[in-house]
Formats: structure tokens, C-alpha cells, sequence
């Protein structure tokens, strides 16, 4: 039996189910709520209410889990997240470790390190990372089940390339898979490639995040002839790319062979303070991202895929096998 680390315990990667590999329970500032939200527009009872209600929808529609990969620099908060997961039976909720930066290290990291001011034998942000993973994240006991960093339109600049670097030893001391953001315009899914070989990576446990923002076949195919799962995971965010594009390009993928290189989600969040106050978040996704939420897969896109000829074992290889195999169980 293979078990995956959830936020209320391990589980079997068989009972995984339908799956949903990249999404926010919250995405906040811990500086900015404190700041400006305490007495103002944060409520915690209500976020927490209102994130219950939204997940128990994702469940009632059959998902099973929803992947989270909200690490510092997004806000991570375990006690937050938990609270909501205990009360959503019948959901797993899978947290991260790792960092979030399109450039610079926190100060916490920049001068502690190999040949740093602080000199140390090992990484200081690898070890952490192996602790979330290994012991858990901070007191909570909820350990870590993957890994997350960045390479966006600047590539590997150096902040990025350090935590890139210790994202890979932590996955070469533990096996825990790795989640890449990356920039599809500027195809930086191919750094990212690149840059976890060289470092022992294996591929077959790399997603390259937001790679259906991009219907170029070429670079697409590419990346999954490299072993790598694809991110088709921006659903809602048309700005980004349309879903009616995305969905024709899953099926030209599929058509190819490709379904089991593939996995589906949205990057929504329950609430994310980018946009400000909850009637301003509202108002601002209603005109530009009206289906920049939890459920258009399961209500819009699989719908659609198979009214136009995607099969049942297609759609379940993406939302059921794919990341079971992702977090160490067996394909079908």
C-alpha cells in the first residue's frame, strides 16, 4: 500500500480519487490581514465558513482531493487550512513546503548557506523543506506531501536558482514530487526541465505548472516526451488563455497519446486578498474571470471534453491516475 501525507492524516493513493492538482484553500499576506485586515475586511470565522462551503461543493460534484500548493511567499497557514479540511469529510486537502519568489530570496534565507555570511554544510531552506516533508510544518504535525518553487519570465535568476536547487535536494533525500510555476508565454517549463535534470531530479515526478496557458503542440509535446506531467491547471483564468483553446488542446494532446502526461485544475482559491476587499474580490472575478472557480471543471470543461469525443479512460487517467502516480501509487 502507498500513502500520501494529507492535511488530517496519510491516506492510500488509491483512495485519491478525482483530483484536483492545483488549487489555494488561501492565498493571504500574513502582514497584510494583521495590518489591514484585522478590523476591517478580514473576518476569520466567516473566511473559514465560507471556504467549508465552497469545498463541500467541490466534493458534492466528486472530487475527492484538491492539491494545494500554497508555500511561503503565498501565505501558507496550516491551522487555518486544517480547520476548514475537518470539516469537509469526504475531501483530502494536500499541503506543500517550499518557496514562492520570482527573483529575490526572503532575507530569512540570503546571507545563510554554503559559503555565505552564516556558513553551513546544507542549504538552511532545504533542510526546512526536508522538515515539512519528514517531521511536519511548524507544531501543527501536518506534514508536507510535494514540493513547490518558481521559474518565471526571468528564468533562473539567482534568488530562484537557490531555491530551485534546494527544492531538488529535498526531493533527492525524500522522493517528494515537485510543482513548478512557470511562465508558458516565455516557455520556461524548459528551464525548469533542464535545471531538475542536471540536479537528479526525477522527471516523472515534476509537474510543470501552468503549461496549458500555452497551445503551441511543439513545446507542449516536448516537455511530456521529457517525462514531465503537464499543468493544465489555469481553468477560468482566460486571460491567460481561453478555456475553449484549453480544451481543444487537451483533446489534440490526448489524440496524441498524451493523456497520461496531463493533469486538470484551476489555481482558485476560496479567497485570495490580490483583489482586496470581499465585495471588491467578487466584483472584480465576476467581469474578468467569471469561472475562475473551484467547480468549472467538473460543471464546464469534462462536460465538454466528452461531448466532443474524449473518452471516460482519458478523463479518468488525468483526474484519477495520473496523480495517484504523481504521489507514488500505481497507474491503472
Amino acid at each position: 500500500m502507498s500513502t500520501v501525507e494529507t492535511v488530517r492524516g496519510p491516506v492510500d493513493t488509491a483512495e485519491l480519487g478525482p483530483t484536483l492538482m492545483h488549487e489555494h484553500v488561501f492565498v493571504l499576506s500574513t502582514e497584510h490581514v494583521q495590518n489591514y485586515g484585522a478590523g476591517d475586511w478580514w473576518d476569520e470565522e466567516e473566511r473559514v465558513a465560507d471556504a467549508v462551503r465552497q469545498l463541500k461543493a467541490v466534493r458534492d460534484r466528486g472530487i475527492r482531493t484538491l492539491v494545494d500548493p500554497t508555500v511561503w511567499g503565498l501565505g501558507r497557514y496550516i491551522p487555518r487550512v486544517r480547520r476548514v479540511a475537518e470539516q469537509v469529510d469526504g475531501l483530502n486537502v494536500i499541503a506543500a513546503t517550499g518557496l514562492y519568489s520570482f527573483h529575490e530570496l526572503p532575507h530569512q534565507y540570503a546571507n545563510r548557506g554554503p559559503g555565505l555570511l552564516i556558513d553551513s554544510d546544507v542549504d538552511p531552506m532545504a533542510e526546512d523543506f526536508v522538515r515539512d516533508l519528514t517531521r511536519g510544518i511548524g507544531d501543527t504535525g501536518v506534514r508536507a506531501a510535494f514540493l513547490k518553487c518558481v521559474v518565471e519570465a526571468d528564468g533562473l535568476v539567482p534568488g530562484v536558482e537557490r531555491i530551485a536547487r534546494a527544492v531538488a535536494h529535498a526531493h533527492r533525500e525524500t522522493g517528494a514530487p515537485i510543482t513548478v510555476h512557470t511562465n508558458a508565454r516565455r516557455e520556461t517549463g524548459r528551464l525548469a526541465a533542464d535545471f531538475f535534470a542536471k540536479e537528479g531530479v526525477d522527471l516523472t515526478k515534476v509537474v510543470i505548472g501552468h503549461a496549458g496557458d500555452s497551445n503551441d503542440l511543439g513545446y507542449l509535446t516536448e516537455l511530456a516526451d521529457r517525462g514531465v506531467l503537464l499543468g493544465m491547471d489555469r481553468f477560468g483564468l482566460d486571460g491567460y488563455n481561453g478555456t475553449e483553446d484549453r480544451i481543444s488542446t487537451i483533446l489534440a494532446l490526448a489524440e496524441r497519446g498524451y493523456a497520461d502526461r496531463m493533469v486538470l485544475s484551476h489555481d482558485a482559491a476560496c479567497f485570495i486578498d490580490y483583489f482586496g476587499r470581499p465585495e471588491e474580490r467578487a466584483e472584480a472575478l465576476q467581469r474578468f474571470a467569471p469561472n475562475w472557480h473551484f467547480n468549472h471543471i467538473s460543471d464546464d470543461v469534462l462536460p465538454a471534453l466528452r461531448e466532443r469525443g474524449l473518452g471516460e479512460d482519458a478523463i479518468r487517467t488525468m483526474m484519477v491516475d495520473n496523480p495517484r502516480r504523481y504521489f507514488g501509487g500505481e497507474g491503472a
